[in-house]
């Protein structure tokens, strides 16, 4: 293996560490187990999903922002389209998150007027910022930490959501969770081998911070975790 490989492969290495890291970050905040788990009460459920929408709504847009303007700029034709190109596959999920917490007696129109909880809000201010005016491949770390995600725990977490039954209806109330739970494993694959194609240090720096930033914000959606 060649002194450019090496670096190639230990920037991706990087990167996924930062996926596993918010796993175990994960696993011992206390809200986020109960989740993960299938013992969450609906209270605490219904809340995830509610700021869950209130990201999520943002991906397509952020992501066609991304992709236009890498396409503005002439960078990586390729990886513009692929931005665009999962714009569009990521289209309506946040209605997923409406109708899961409708089953669960919460009207939409009440949840799309709550607030978004500070995590969110710096969240979605931060890729706006990568994506209208920063790096626009940044975007791909924000999205490579959330898919990792998605791989290891959404599918575990529908399973022990519908064998405890903790929560009534929980049954028609997962389709979020479960949408993602296999289609990201492809995902993240293919972002795997994008990312090894990006030599440019600083764009790989602007992934990395990305999913930093993904990583401490994501922990405060859960109640008592502020990001960190």
């Amino acid at each position: 293996m060649n002194t450019r490989t090496q670096t190639q492969t230990g920037w991706t290495d990087m990167l996924e560490q930062e996926a596993r890291t918010l796993l175990e970050e994960l696993d011992a905040q206390p809200e986020a187990r109960r989740l993960f788990h299938g013992t969450i009460d609906t209270e605490g459920y219904t809340a995830w999903l509610a700021q869950t929408y209130h990201y999520v709504r943002w991906t397509t847009p952020l992501l066609e922002r991304a992709g236009r303007r890498m396409k503005r700029l002439g960078q990586h034709p390729a990886l513009a389209e692929l931005l665009l190109h999962k714009a569009a596959e990521e289209r309506g999920h946040e209605r997923w998150l409406l109708a899961d917490l409708k089953n669960l007696g919460r009207n939409p129109e009440e949840v799309e007027r709550t607030e978004p909880c500070p995590a969110v809000v710096a969240y979605v201010a931060w890729n706006r910022f990568t994506s209208e005016a920063g790096s626009p491949t940044a975007f791909l770390g924000t999205a490579y930490v959330l898919e990792y995600l998605s791989v290891y725990r959404a599918g575990a977490a529908v399973e022990q959501l519908l064998e405890r039954g903790a929560i009534p209806n929980i049954h028609k109330a997962v389709t979020f969770l479960r949408g993602h739970a296999g289609e990201d494993i492809s995902h993240v694959a293919e972002l795997n081998t994008v990312l090894l194609a990006l030599t440019e240090p600083s764009e790989q720096a602007a992934i990395l911070l990305s999913a930093r930033a993904t990583r401490a914000l994501y922990l405060g959606l859960f109640p008592g975790e502020s990001a960190r």
